[in-house]
C-alpha cells in the first residue's frame, strides 16, 4: 500500500480524529473556485504584479459571489507565479505547479489544526512572493508520517511557538496574514501535505516546475483528503 492510499485510509476510518482547517460549514458556506492558470483572461498580469490590485480583484469575485471563501490550486499550472523573480530558475524551467491547496479569505481568518501533532517547524520566509510566515506541523497517524504545511500567515503566528510543542487537534494554530506580511500576496491560507521533509525546516517548495510534476506527487498529498471540500460546496 502506498503512502497516499496509508494517508486515505487512515483519515477515512479515523474521521473523529480530523477537523477543519477553517470555520466552514458545509451546509451554508460555498467555495468559490478560483483559476489562476492562463485560462483565466479577466485577471490581467499588471492586476497579478501589483499586489493590492490582486487583492482587490480577489475581494471582489468573493463578494460578487456570496462566498467566504475561495479555494483552489492543487496540482495547478499558474501562470502568475512570473509576478515574483523568485519562482524563476535561472534559464532553467520556470517554477509554475502550484503543489499545496489555497483558501482565500479575508486577513485574520483563524487556521485550526486538523490533526493532532507537534510544532516540526516555522519561520518568516519574507522574500517577496514567498510564503511569509509559515509553521509546519509533524503528525504520527498509525505509524504514517505526515507533514502539515500552512503558509502565508501573520507575524503573531509565530510568537510563542516552539519546537516540539504539543499542538491538539481543532486548536487555532494561525491567522491568515495581510498583504505586508504574508509574501506580498491577497490574504490566503497555503495548505500544504508531505511525507517526507527532506531535512529542511520552516520552508518546504509550493512550486515546481510543471514537467516534474509526477516526482513532487508522490511526496506531496491531495490537502482535500483533509480539507473534504466536496463538489456540492464549491460554485
Amino acid at each position: 500500500m502506498s503512502k497516499h492510499e496509508q494517508l486515505a485510509t487512515y483519515l477515512q476510518n479515523n474521521r473523529n480524529k480530523v477537523s477543519g482547517v477553517v470555520d466552514f460549514d458545509p451546509g451554508t458556506d460555498r467555495l468559490l473556485q478560483f483559476d489562476f492558470t492562463s485560462n483565466n483572461t479577466r485577471l490581467s498580469s499588471e492586476d497579478i504584479a501589483d499586489t493590492l490590485k490582486f487583492s482587490a480583484w480577489v475581494s471582489q469575485e468573493l463578494l460578487q459571489s456570496g462566498c467566504r471563501y475561495g479555494i483552489g490550486g492543487y496540482m495547478e499550472h499558474r501562470t502568475l507565479y512570473a509576478r515574483s523573480k523568485l519562482f524563476g530558475t535561472g534559464g532553467a524551467e520556470p517554477r509554475r505547479l502550484h503543489l499545496g491547496t489555497d483558501i482565500w479569505a479575508d486577513a485574520g481568518t483563524p487556521v485550526y489544526a486538523p490533526l493532532a501533532g507537534h510544532v516540526h517547524s516555522f519561520q518568516d520566509n519574507n522574500s517577496f512572493g514567498d510564503y511569509g510566515p509559515t509553521i509546519i506541523l509533524e503528525h504520527h497517524l498509525d505509524g504514517l508520517l505526515l507533514y502539515t504545511l500552512y503558509g502565508h500567515l501573520n507575524r503573531a503566528s509565530l510568537q510563542d511557538l516552539s519546537i516540539g510543542q504539543v499542538i491538539t487537534q481543532g486548536q487555532q494554530l494561525a491567522q491568515f496574514g495581510n498583504i505586508t506580511e504574508n509574501g506580498n500576496w491577497p490574504p490566503h491560507l497555503h495548505f500544504q501535505l508531505m511525507f517526507d521533509m527532506e531535512g529542511l525546516a520552516g520552508d518546504y517548495p509550493g512550486v515546481a516546475p510543471y514537467s516534474q510534476m509526477e516526482h513532487w506527487r508522490q511526496n506531496i498529498a491531495d490537502p482535500n483528503l483533509i480539507l473534504q471540500f466536496t463538489a456540492a460546496t464549491i460554485i
